[in-house]
């Protein structure tokens, strides 16, 4: 398996606190099956910044460790942007980095409690400029569950994303679980990953996700996720059917 989003590398943010922890995390990696990771800290969230440069350099120490220990884990670079208007100039100074620094793919965090009115311009103008934003765990943003009709809109001109692997699992509780299903079933996500930051209460989770999936969806479901992760890698176009709005099953203002 190929993992997307994880917080592997030491002393970034808030993932691993240092480099045992990051061995940790890459063994635990490694028993779930998971063979590629690409490290995403983040970066201009209010509390870190994790620029290109620096990330870079993390990675290439971080995968010359794995190597000496033993660990048959390929670590990759990533970032994490948090939504922020000069996004574009930052990625034009070479501060923003691609997933796997592939140049075409490029994750954009959203606050959790709202979406920034200016977020479907910007997405807009990322498209424009050559660049496929992947919107990030969108299952945890209080203002999608209470109107996914946002989502819709935005996946609809373009937009991918990704849901987390402890989402779907149910280690965010039964409401987040529920909207995860619903963003499947709707052609709403594309992408499963770990979004890891320990092994403790953030671990990977991905093969209780994949359970999940393969016993509400089938085996097909599975090789759409996973085969979307390598063509991300190679930077190739993913699989992606057309989506649909979540359908609010509301009756008579009965859940």
């Amino acid at each position: 398996m190929i993992d997307i989003h994880c917080h592997i590398l030491a002393e970034v943010d808030d993932g691993s606190k240092d480099l045992n922890d990051s061995l940790a995390m890459a063994k635990a990696a490694v028993n779930e099956g998971i063979h590629t990771i690409i490290a995403t800290p983040h970066h201009k969230n209010g509390a870190y910044e994790n620029t290109k440069k620096q990330i870079l350099h993390k990675v290439e120490e971080f995968n010359t460790v794995l190597k000496k220990e033993n660990i048959p884990l390929t670590v990759l670079p990533g970032q994490e942007p948090r939504i922020y208007g000069e996004i574009l100039e930052d990625y034009q100074k070479g501060d923003i980095l691609t997933l796997a620094n592939g140049g075409q793919y490029l994750f954009i965090e959203l606050p959790s409690g709202h979406v920034p009115r200016y977020t479907e311009q910007l997405l807009y103008e990322i498209q424009m400029a050559g660049l496929i934003p992947i919107i990030v765990h969108p299952e945890r943003n209080s203002e999608m569950i209470e109107n996914p009709d946002i989502l819709y809109q935005l996946v609809k001109r373009g937009s991918l994303t990704q849901v987390t692997a402890s989402s779907i699992a149910g280690y965010f509780g039964k409401k987040i679980k529920k909207f995860s299903l619903q963003l499947i079933d709707a052609n709403l996500t594309h992408f499963v990953s770990s979004d890891a930051h320990n092994i403790s209460n953030r671990s990977f989770k991905m093969a209780e996700a994949f359970d999940e999936i393969e016993k509400k969806y089938g085996i097909d479901m599975i090789y759409l996720f996973t085969e979307n992760a390598e063509l991300l890698l190679e930077g190739k176009a993913i699989y992606k059917e057309i989506p649909s709005r979540v359908r609010n099953k509301k009756i008579l203002g009965i859940f």
